[in-house]
């Protein structure tokens, strides 16, 4: 599938497959933008896709109603409708692949706007040749070159207005300073494609050493990641490193992810997807999640739990051997409905084998747990009283005694 706009670059895409017996569909946006003219551009494809025997998708979209209702500039909020939709036609089986014709003078002025609000090597790369499922197979190819293809071979194409106008950084790039630079060096276009090849072969080596890093860092757990803050601090030049592990998961600050390496435990960044959380010798990297503070009821007779985690509840005769994962609770002792909840402020329980009380927070310390463990951790309480830390530790006023005559055995299921 071609995008195709009607203006001299895609007809000419178009044209060089047919020349070699590819027969694509076309896929037109309507932006409604210059009003009659854009139009004149969909009647001009649909025209085309009938004169070479095409099948044609056009969309119209009300662009100025939506960029009033978002944020965003006019181009921008272009583009994403238009990739958008492109992509839904994909998924419904309309095509495999989608071409665009963006060319070498497209990847220059890219290259200059990314060179001019700086950027790293990725920004360097300016346009890339394949992003699955798009391909861009006039790349190599400049405007000159192109407009020389179309005028021999007779084709006709639309012109937009809008490339006239300077009120674009993008158009000002192309009247004003690529003209400038081409005729500063005759091979400043051959010279560009040999620049971005090196540089592409540069950011695969480099890519190979970020992988072999952050390999040696990161290690699995659950759906995040624990990173040994002694293995980030040996890496030179660490700054770099942090950016190539953590932008990809949101991240932006990485003068306060470097600092945070020294900083206390507990400390707290997040991006729009993530968060990152000092923890001793680790930093402690998951999705963003609301933190579950839902309080569970579980009714006397209950025998099996489910949600949000698997308890098992069975009267019993008497105690076996302890065991990891099992609790046994005098059942004369509670008061239903039983609850099921995550930790407060001021939590304290009686943990079992010990004399007196003890605060939840001061337990949790000494059970050496991290920020995630002591946010998941689930209580089972008898009128606000923690019953059993559970998989942890029992409370003594609920422990099993001579005196006892009603045994309720419970099993965490994992």
């Amino acid at each position: 599938m071609v995008a195709i706009s009607g203006g001299m670059d895609s007809v000419v895409l178009t044209h060089l497959l047919i020349q070699l017996d590819i027969k694509p569909s076309l896929a037109h946006c309507n932006f409604q933008l210059r009003g009659e003219e854009s139009d004149a551009d969909a009647e001009f494809v649909s025209e085309l896709a009938e004169k070479w025997n095409l099948q044609l998708y056009s969309k119209t979209f009300e662009t100025k109603q939506i960029k009033a209702e978002n944020r965003g500039s006019t181009q921008m909020i272009a583009r994403d409708l238009r990739y958008h939709w492109f992509n839904e036609l994909i998924d419904q089986g309309k095509s495999t692949y989608l071409l665009t014709a963006h060319h070498l003078d497209d990847n220059i002025e890219t290259f200059l706007i990314h060179l001019s609000r700086g950027t790293g090597i990725q920004g360097l790369l300016g346009i890339p040749e394949r992003n699955h499922p798009i391909l861009r197979p006039l790349l190599p190819f400049s405007r000159e070159e192109i407009l020389r293809y179309a005028k021999n071979n007779q084709l006709a194409w639309r012109e937009d207005s809008s490339n006239a106008s300077d009120d674009y950084l993008r158009n000002r790039i192309r009247h004003h300073i690529s003209p400038q630079l081409k005729e500063l060096h005759p091979s400043f276009d051959p010279n560009f494609n040999r620049t971005i090849r090196q540089l592409t072969q540069e950011k695969q080596l480099a890519q190979i050493e970020i992988d072999r890093a952050r390999a040696s860092c990161f290690t699995s757990d659950g759906d995040g990641y624990k990173i040994e803050i002694e293995k980030l601090q040996a890496l030179t030049p660490l700054a770099a490193y942090l950016y190539h592990f953590f932008e990809p998961f949101g991240f932006s600050q990485f003068g306060a992810i470097e600092k945070m390496l020294n900083g206390l435990s507990g400390k707290e960044i997040r991006s729009h997807s993530h968060r990152l959380i000092k923890d001793r010798t680790h930093l402690l990297l998951h999705p963003l999640e609301t933190i579950d503070k839902t309080c569970y009821e579980i009714e006397a007779g209950t025998t099996h739990l489910q949600h949000p985690i698997g308890l098992q509840f069975e009267k019993v005769d008497q105690m076996k051997e302890k065991q990891a994962g099992v609790l046994y609770i005098d059942a004369d002792c509670l008061q239903y409905p039983l609850t099921l909840r995550k930790k407060k402020e001021g939590d304290v329980f009686y943990p079992q084998g010990m004399r007196g009380k003890k605060k939840l927070s001061k337990y949790f310390k000494d059970e050496k747990m991290d920020t995630l463990t002591k946010e998941n951790q689930w209580l089972l309480c008898s009128q606000d009283q923690i019953v059993w830390v559970v998989g942890k530790r029992g409370d003594e006023r609920f422990k099993i005694t001579p005196t006892t005559q009603n045994i309720i055995k419970v099993t965490l299921k994992t």
